[in-house]
């Protein structure tokens, strides 16, 4: 059992999900980036996907409330220009949305992009969760996020370790919506972001 674990880890360390904790932007950043998309309250669910296995490698939210930010437990999605507080993103335009889904699909991994729009209340009470979950360790991904779920959803969400079975069981809540991207870049994804000039946008 050890084995498998330490060999899951290794998968999600690859895919994403290994960042070191503890990132803190400040007040000014934090205030200076916020974005409130226009759109409904909603919650995106995003799965990375391993093309050859279809495994999961790497979960994240996309939290539409009172302004838009993406919970990215242990990511490695890193930007000088977007400020992050532990595993909270902040300042989530559709620039920034395009980038980070961009930045996870590539040649060995596609993205499962899931829409579901809720209540601003659920929208809010997920924002706090996340903020308020603090740093996550590596290959956690899916198991705080599912738990940061199933305080929304208790009756259709359970605690899971694995991306793929929590997307699974999102996708089973009326009104979720789904796409899938793709895309055939180097799996070296960090040129997205090293390409990616905020100010040329």
């Amino acid at each position: 059992m050890r084995a498998i674990i330490m060999a899951f880890c290794a998968v999600l360390a690859l895919a994403g999900c290994a960042a070191p904790p503890g990132v803190w932007a400040t007040d000014e950043a934090v205030a200076r980036a916020a974005y409130r998309h226009d759109g409904p309250p909603r919650l995106t669910l995003f799965t990375m996907l391993n093309n050859s296995t279809g495994s999961g490698a790497h979960t994240s939210l996309m939290i539409n409330g009172s302004q838009r930010v993406i919970w990215d437990p242990a990511g490695s999605f890193k930007h000088e220009t977007i400020p992050e507080r532990n595993d909270v993103v902040f300042g989530v335009t559709p620039m920034v949305e395009d980038v980070y889904t961009r930045f996870h699909a590539r040649k060995t991994f596609h993205v499962r992009i899931q829409r579901l729009d809720v209540t601003a209340e659920q929208a809010e009470r997920a924002m706090q969760l996340a903020r308020a979950y603090g740093p996550v360790p590596q290959a956690q991904c899916a198991r705080s996020t599912s738990s940061i779920l199933a305080q929304i959803f208790p009756s259709q969400i359970g605690q899971t370790w694995f991306p793929r079975a929590l997307a699974d069981e999102f996708a089973t809540i009326p009104g979720v919506t789904e796409e899938t991207l793709y895309e055939y870049d180097s799996d070296d994804n960090s040129k997205v972001l090293a390409a990616w000039d905020p100010s040329k946008v």
